[in-house]
């Protein structure tokens, strides 16, 4: 029986975060996650979708002749095994590719050509307790580490990280605050006056388009 893949969505849009931020990118959104942040924008995504065969899936992701493709959620990773024969697939094909992940499942399996995008849960989220620290072992500067920051426990939690992974020596740390929850201004002159070596980021897509699916 041939792979298949529960996803939510398919669109493309511009990249609002990460280090392609504003890049023309094809969004492949998976169906299902096993955590439930409190601050998740992506809660239409734990439940439906629609089963894809792989063969289908891989030909309808060619038909938009993508500049860069990401694999994201949900949780992309709750489905491991079809989720990692799809981007080995893509990666044996020439594209580009990233995957947007939790942190809480294993990402030792992930074709190593794929640009990993990991959280890392601060304890407003709720879910800080399923963060897998020892994925932080599989990421090097080809990666990085996002940090979504509610309070100034969230980032004086995520400065302890830092330092006790050496993060910023092993990969490339973004910050990014809540959308609604904090002052983005606040969060960047705590920055500044700690000089860290973090990129902040705001997520564009809300900005353009106010969270609406499919963008």
């Amino acid at each position: 029986m041939l792979s298949r893949l529960r996803i939510t969505e398919i669109f493309y849009s511009l990249q609002g975060e990460s280090s392609t931020i504003g890049k023309p990118t094809l969004f492949v959104r998976l169906t299902g996650c096993p955590l439930r942040c409190v601050w998740c924008d992506t809660e239409y995504a734990f439940t439906g979708g629609e089963y894809w065969e792989m063969d289908d899936l891989v030909a309808k992701i060619e038909s938009y002749k993508p500049q860069h493709i990401c694999v994201t959620g949900g949780e992309p990773l709750a489905q491991k095994k079809p989720c990692e024969e799809l981007m080995k697939i893509l990666c044996d094909q020439g594209y580009s590719v990233s995957i947007e992940t939790s942190g809480a499942i294993d990402i030792s399996g992930v074709d190593s050509r794929v640009s990993k995008v990991m959280d890392l849960k601060a304890p407003d989220s709720g879910e800080m307790g399923k963060n897998l620290y020892s994925n932080i072992e599989h990421l090097d500067q080809s990666d990085e580490v996002k940090f979504v920051i509610m309070s100034r426990k969230d980032y004086d939690w995520a400065k302890m990280q830092m330092d006790q992974y050496q993060l910023a020596q092993k990969t490339n740390v973004i910050m990014s605050p809540c959308f609604g929850e904090i002052n983005e201004r606040e969060l960047a002159e705590w920055i500044i006056e700690d000089n860290l070596p973090v990129r902040f980021q705001l997520q564009m897509h809300k900005i353009l388009w106010d969270d609406a699916a499919g963008h």
